[in-house]
């Protein structure tokens, strides 16, 4: 019996289960495979969620389609409660990492396309391979799992349980391709637009990868570096002033490099080990090799503990840039911020963060072991910093039974139906927990 003060009665806990006996694995199937086969990268998640609020409907959940603009959207379901208890959100986005088009992902994903990294899903026994099966479409699923099973069990709660599948969940700003001209079309854009336009409830709880609760995360703050050079040609270098910027940025990059580790280490603390990566760069022309370009630039990815505000972040870079430049005098370097979103915390008394680990400790009978130093960002930030207590729980990495070996896509996009049934049944609980008779 978890000690906690939202542990579950014997009316409750009858609830849950009752809930809990109508979850299939089969069914959880059909919601990946459903989600994998539309595919929704950042940007273009429209058809995705209106399939998606046609399913909520179909279950009756009040499924709705939240228009962003022609090409985004969110989906929305609500199962009503009776009134005079608290409401929980159950939120998971729904865009993927990468595009799988090789127009766009070859080659920075590698030479080619493998399976799972095509929005086209493959069932090998209690696995689905596609792209975003999942992180994030498994962990959707299994919100609808939850949230259908709960409401095909008649449990009579309290509260409303409101499920929210957002377009914009992945640290991307608007791609260039296919005509997309909106920026802002990832960094939590569903989730924000979701809660301006009314969506709202007391609790709310995530689903992304980890199977432990978190109740803070890393955000983010990203700089775009400029090295300044001199634009000359092959054949005069040794004529007149040469000085290329391509070779000096890569200096800047490898001094940065060695600062990251000395940034995450003093900013480790609680469940955060805060990263830093150079993500891309570019300078010249790809079609004249004969010329040095006057600029190169890179940008970077600089996460930040919810202990540090983006101002505070700009202060450390710029004295890490600061430093570079005594030390590479000869380098010109400018910088900008171009993008920040804070990290967050819920506090871990929280009423939200309590049931949500009674839940995980009734699922493993001992208490409950958080993951720590975590650098990954999500929705999270967006829904604390709103105004909304959120805790965060999902699945736990493909195991060695899974088709393919586990690396960074396999863990993105393969999941295993087993976790995403463990991840429904553990929301199942927290919403019942929060949920239940009004007190």
């Amino acid at each position: 019996m978890s000690p906690y003060p939202v542990a579950l009665d014997d009316e409750r806990r009858a609830w849950v289960e009752a809930a809990r006996a109508l979850l299939s694995r089969d069914r959880i199937t059909e919601l990946v495979v459903g989600m994998v086969d539309i595919p929704s990268p950042t940007g273009e998640e429209a058809e995705l969620a209106r399939h998606l609020a046609g399913t909520l409907n179909e279950a009756g959940l009040r499924g709705r389609y939240q228009e962003i603009d022609d090409r985004q959207g969110n989906a929305v379901g609500v199962l009503p409660g009776a009134g005079g208890g608290e409401d929980v959100l159950l939120y998971a986005p729904i865009d993927t990492f990468t595009v799988g088009d090789e127009a766009e992902d070859v080659p920075w994903i590698g030479d080619e396309l493998r399976s799972d990294m095509r929005p086209r899903a493959e069932v090998r026994g209690d696995h689905v391979l596609g792209l975003g099966a999942s992180n994030p479409k498994g962990h959707g699923a299994a919100v609808i799992a939850a949230a259908e099973a709960l409401a095909a069990a008649g449990v009579p709660l309290a509260g409303d349980v409101i499920v929210g599948l957002g377009a914009g969940g992945m640290p991307t700003n608007g791609r260039i391709a296919r005509g997309l001209t909106r920026r802002n079309t990832g960094q939590g854009v569903g989730c924000s637009f979701m809660l301006e336009q009314g969506v709202w409830a007391d609790h709310a709880v995530i689903a992304k990868p980890g199977w432990a609760v978190a109740w803070e995360e890393v955000g983010l703050c990203w700089f775009e570096v400029r090295v300044r050079g001199t634009f000359s040609y092959v054949g005069s270098r040794h004529r007149m002033p040469y000085k290329n910027p391509i070779a000096h940025a890569g200096r800047v990059v490898q001094e940065l490099e060695e600062w990251f580790p000395h940034y995450a280490a003093r900013h480790t603390d609680g469940l955060v080990a805060p990263q830093g990566i150079v993500a891309s760069i570019e300078g010249g022309w790809p079609r004249l090799a004969s010329a040095t370009p006057a600029l190169c630039r890179f940008v970077v990815d600089l996460r930040t503990s919810p202990r540090s505000t983006p101002a505070d972040v700009r202060r450390e870079f710029g004295e890490a840039i600061a430093g570079i430049r005594a030390k590479l005098p000869d380098v010109g370097i400018e910088w900008d911020m171009i993008l920040s979103i804070p990290g967050t915390s819920t506090p871990e008394d929280a009423p939200v963060v309590k049931a949500a680990i009674a839940a995980w400790e009734e699922a493993e009978g001992r208490p409950h072991t958080p993951i720590t130093a975590n650098s990954g960002a999500t929705d999270a930030n967006i829904l604390r910093a709103r105004g909304l207590s959120t805790a965060r729980i999902g699945m736990d990495r493909i195991g060695p039974d899974a088709p393919i070996p586990l690396d960074f896509p396999a863990g993105m996009n393969v999941v295993d139906v087993r976790e995403a049934e463990r991840l429904a049944r553990h929301l199942i609980h927290t919403v019942v927990a929060l949920a239940g008779p009004a007190r």
